[in-house]
Order: structure tokens, then sequence, then C-alpha cells
């Protein structure tokens, strides 16, 4: 029986999608990356998952795992080849312990943050991942890019984030590392060779993560800066007075207010007129959230930043965040724009910007440069938009991107901070890490995945 007919046995439980119906799995959330695909197929357990894989290895058919389809570099699309099968975990969906004890949560990967963050509500714990696709993109996604958000600079990204895994291996078989352990010093940590992996070592099937008691406090500041550097500054100096009280440092500029004011002008902007930087900045503990405003108030005061709004209730924190997470969405309103998911050292974030922004200018007249960001944690979205905002911009993206990442390299950073590599930074990465971590990672990836068969084209 061929592998398509063998496929079609699972066709009566609507698990597989044929034809017109794989469609939307195809296309990547950017709308950057077509590729095409033999089928679709949903499995709901481990036990399903195991079956397809040892499928696709018998037959030597490529496997692209995808969850939510929330990828910015196209990691979970498949090649235009039509040689692939994706496998989509949306119904993978079921949380299946909650240990409030334990701080621990094990969920299937099909997931979505929003329903693990519910979940650990419910037991008045909190799953501090946070970023703006929380209710499409999936665990399994989140792990498969080490994905971060506007709250690693006080919890970590999804690999300090994660505590077990279960993994479907390139034979079908599966590894069960759902181990709810902060320590466990027994050999290899497995799991990390997972996590950031994006599909191409094997297919994460469920996970244990890591809960935190539930703060009760919140203090939450759009501050007014004259630049980057004394954004810096403000950082350092509260980290000193309130510790890791501090939950999110977000830098804004202001050519990304300038867009929110232009396709969202309902949403509040307090500043008149535009600063050329702010910061967002919001604290969290336990205990009153009355005294913790406070303290952030008198703070600010006291060091000179007179243009500084402080959220006085909860609707107003809100306001401050919607206008954050809205910058992604007025860029894509405005155009196509040449991105960058950069992290840098977080003192030389200032530097990088003076540097980059001068020759960027120089070389693109007319550009106009969006700089935004999780500075608590040295994650900069460094994106250009040039006269045409059509695809065609595209043309110019590689003398974009080697002045970019030219003054990434000299400042000792990273071409991709939390979006993964995917197909879009494939060759790039070829240029940035050594032969022998190149080599490295190509034997790894032989070791677990002898066939070159999980997510082709994607990383290495």
């Amino acid at each position: 029986m061929s592998f398509l007919e063998q496929l079609r046995e699972w066709q009566a439980s609507h698990a597989i999608l044929f034809g017109a119906d794989t469609a939307p799995y195809c296309l990547d959330q950017r709308r950057r990356y077509q590729g095409q695909t033999l089928a679709v197929a949903r499995p709901n357990s481990t036990e399903q998952v195991q079956q397809l894989v040892r499928l696709c290895a018998e037959h030597q058919i490529a496997i692209v795992p995808q969850g939510g389809n929330t990828s910015l570099c196209g990691a979970a699309t498949p090649l235009n080849d039509g040689q692939s099968l994706i496998i989509s975990l949306e119904r993978m969906n079921q949380i299946i312990q909650v240990d409030a004890d334990n701080n621990t949560i094990t969920v299937q990967t099909g997931v979505t943050l929003a329903q693990v963050q519910q979940a650990a509500l419910n037991v008045k714990r909190l799953f501090p991942a946070n970023w703006a696709a929380a209710q499409s993109c999936q665990i399994g996604g989140a792990l498969a890019t080490n994905a971060g958000g506007v709250n690693v600079l006080r919890y970590g990204n999804m690999r300090e984030l994660t505590l077990g895994l279960e993994v479907v291996l390139a034979d079908g078989e599966v590894w069960n590392g759902l181990r709810g352990l902060r320590k466990d010093n027994t050999g290899y940590d497995l799991k990390q060779l997972f996590v950031g992996s994006e599909g191409t070592l094997g297919l994460i099937t469920q996970a244990v993560l890591r809960l935190y008691p539930l703060p009760t406090a919140h203090a939450t500041a759009l501050v007014a800066v004259d630049h980057p550097a004394a954004a810096v500054e403000l950082l350092r100096g509260l980290q000193a007075e309130v510790g890791d009280r501090v939950t999110s440092f977000e830098l804004i500029s202001a050519p990304c207010l300038d867009l929110l004011h232009l396709h969202f002008p309902r949403l509040a902007q307090p500043f008149q007129p535009t600063p050329a930087w702010c910061v967002l900045i919001e604290l969290s503990d336990g205990g009153d959230s009355a005294a913790l405003t406070d303290r952030l108030a008198e703070y600010l005061f006291a060091h000179g930043c007179m243009d500084a709004y402080v959220a006085q209730n909860l609707s107003e924190a809100a306001a401050f965040w919607q206008l954050r997470e809205s910058i992604p969405e007025a860029q894509r309103i405005d155009g196509v724009s040449i991105k960058h998911d950069i992290s840098l050292p977080i003192g030389a974030i200032p530097d990088f910007l003076e540097m980059c922004d001068a020759e960027m200018l120089s070389a693109f007249p007319g550009a106009k440069i969006v700089a935004f960001g999780h500075l608590g944690d040295g994650n900069l979205h460094y994106n250009l938009f040039l006269a045409d905002k059509t695809a065609g911009v595209y043309e110019q993206e590689q003398a974009v991107n080697e002045l970019v990442y030219r003054h990434v390299a000299s400042h000792n950073g990273s071409i991709s901070a939390e979006h993964g590599i995917g197909q879009l930074k494939r060759e790039t990465l070829q240029q940035v890490r050594s032969e022998l971590e190149l080599t490295l990672m190509r034997q790894i990836k032989r070791s677990l995945d002898p066939q070159g068969l999980f997510n082709p084209g994607k990383v290495l």
C-alpha cells in the first residue's frame, strides 16, 4: 500500500486534509513563504504521531511539524517540492496536569499559550511567557523556537521555563523526559537539544513547564527618554532599587508611536509632542499594587523622569500595553518592511543604534527606521521601511541585512533573538557561526535524524 493510500485510512475521522484544504497550512503568517504538501495530518495523541512518523520513515517522506503557524521566519512552512507531510498538533490540545504544589503544568503541545496562562491562573499561579500571539501560538512552536516575549527579563525564555519533554524521534520511538524536577543531574540534559531546534530533530508532543506564584501587585509606567543610553541607565538604576521586581522593560522609538497614531488613532498616547524614545516599565511582586505603584512613581520623579505617566489602575496599564502590542500590526498595515530580530549586550544597544542608524540613512536616504523591543533582555526589533512598501522591497533585503548584521557582529550580538532561523536566515547562519559550531550542529542532526526527514530546508 502506498504512503497516500495509508494516509487516506485516517481521512474518515477528518484527521487528514488533502488538496485545497491544506492551503492555510502552507502559507506563513507574514505571507512571505508559500509551500506545498502531500497532506496535513492532525493527530490527537502521541501514539498517532508515532504512527505517522514511522510511516514517513518507512516511505522516506519529509515531515514538517506545525503548531499555530505563527512563525516569523518560515520555520513551519513546507518547501515548494510538495513532497512533505505537515503534522499539525492543533488537535493535541489537552492540559494533562496542573501541579500547584510543584509549580508545574504538563500539557500536550498543541495547547495555546493563552490556555496555559489561564490554567495557571485557575490555581493562582503564573505561567510568565507572554507575547502578542498568545491566543493562536501553540506551546510546541514556542518550544521549537525557544520563544521569548516581554517577561524574559525576569523569568527567562521557553528554555528556562521548561522542565521536561516528550518527543517523538525520527524512527518513531518516543523519548519520555516528562520530569517535573528542578534538580536532575543524571547525564546530558537532552531536552535542551529539542528546545530551539525548530522541529529539525524531533516532534515535541508533551511538555512540563514551570509555574510561579501569582503576583498580586503590579505597577506600570510609560516614561519618555531622550536617548537609548538614558533608558539603559534607568533600567540599571531601577533594578538596583527594586531588584527582580522589574518584570518588563520595553523600548519604543518615535516612529513606532507615529505609526500607532496614523493607523490606530483611538489608542491613547499621553505624550505631546512625541518623544524621541520612551520605555514601558512593569514591576510585579506580592503585596499591594498601590504601594508598588507609589514606589515606582517616587523613584521616577526622584531621578528626574518628569515626562512619565504611571498607571493608576488596571485600565490605564492595559492601555499602555496595548500601545506596545499594536506596533507589529501598525507596521503590517503600513506596508512591507525589512525586519530584524536581533540581540545585543544591553549596554551596547545605544552605540549600535547610533552607528547603524547613521550608516543606514546614508545608504538608504529617506528610509524610516522602526526600532523597538525588549531592552531589559537585549532583544531589539530593528525594522526598515523604504520607499517601496510592497514585496519589491525584498530586492534590497540582502544589502540591508549585510549592513545590520555587520553592526550586530561588531557589538557581539546575534542575528536571531527569539524568532529563530527557519528559511529566512538559513544562509546567514552559515556566515555567523564558526565552522566548528556548524559541524557540531550537523553531527547532532545526523545522529537524531539520519534520513534528514524532520523539517528539511530549515536552520541547517
